[in-house]
């Protein structure tokens, strides 16, 4: 503390002079302050504000979504059912047109059938007449030649035939 009291008390002076502006700096800051402080209320309030439209606009558009959600799944449900009419006429048509060519075809198969088999019987009674005619030939055949064998000797199973008799 070797400095003087005289230079103590300018340097106290300087330092009053400097503190001199501080209310009025203090002043201008608390204006600032509650100007900030406003300005941050009215912020806020417009935020909250903002909060809420932002909310109305979020509901509002969760209900049309909603309100679409169900259109779509409507419409979905409209066309799932016109797609199984649809699915269903056009199976009854098929099912409708394979009985109908089942039939035509199981026609065809009958009277081929029945033509096959009326073949078979007209080949079948030809063959037969064949037979019938060759057995008669060799029928014919046969008497013959025992009508002739019996006029001339008498063949070995006749003798035998005979011997048997006497036998008796």
């Amino acid at each position: 503390m070797d400095v003087s009291l005289e230079r103590r008390i300018e340097i106290l002076e300087e330092n009053m002079e400097q503190l001199r502006d501080v209310p009025v700096r203090l002043s201008a800051v608390e204006s600032q302050i509650v100007q900030l402080r406003a300005e941050m209320q009215t912020g806020f309030s417009a935020l909250r504000g903002q909060n809420d439209e932002t909310r109305r606009e979020m509901a509002r558009l969760h209900d049309e979504t909603r309100r679409e959600m169900v259109s779509l799944n409507d419409e979905t449900r409209r066309e799932m059912a016109r797609l199984t009419d649809e699915t269903h006429r056009e199976m009854a048509r098929l099912t409708d047109e394979t009985h109908r060519e089942m039939v035509k075809l199981n026609d065809e198969t009958h009277r081929e059938m029945v033509k096959l088999n009326d073949g078979t019987r007209q080949e079948m009674t030809r063959l037969n007449d064949e037979t019938n005619a060759h057995l008669r030939v060799l029928h014919e055949e046969v008497i013959s030649r025992i009508a002739l064998l019996q006029e001339g000797r008498p063949t070995a199973a006749f003798r035998k035939n005979e011997r048997k008799r006497k036998r008796r």
